[in-house]
């Protein structure tokens, strides 16, 4: 079945950094478009940013742009996510999903998600 497993997430101060990954199985994963999404205590979900099937491409919500970079291994079957001059903000549980490009669909109807992986920015 597909499986989506998030990791790499902690506790950072403000202006760190911290690298995300999600181990993909169950499905063809150079074939397929993958997001990041997050969802913030109290928040809704928010799309933070897709990527291409063959990584040549790449989006990012305004909130992350210039900050974050998507990319991903396919001969690893991984998505990662490089975060960089985190802000309190930027709080809350990273999930990836399998996405279609380019992306714009709602997130909550993504097929398949991971469980997530917590990222907290606090001094």
């Amino acid at each position: 079945e597909v499986q989506l497993v998030e990791s790499g997430g902690g506790l950072v101060q403000p202006g760190g950094s911290l690298r995300l990954s999600c181990a993909a199985s169950g499905f063809t994963f150079s074939s397929y478009a993958m997001s990041w999404v997050r969802q913030a205590p109290g928040k809704g979900l928010e799309w933070v940013s897709a990527i291409d099937s063959g990584g040549g491409s790449t989006s990012y919500a305004d909130s992350v742009k210039g900050r974050f970079t998507i990319s991903r291994d396919n001969a690893k079957n991984t998505l990662y996510l490089q975060m960089n001059s985190l802000k309190p903000e930027d709080t809350a549980v990273y999930l990836c999903a399998k996405d279609s490009w380019p992306p714009g669909g709602d997130p909550i109807d993504y097929d398949y998600w991971g469980q997530g992986t917590q990222v907290t920015v606090s001094s």
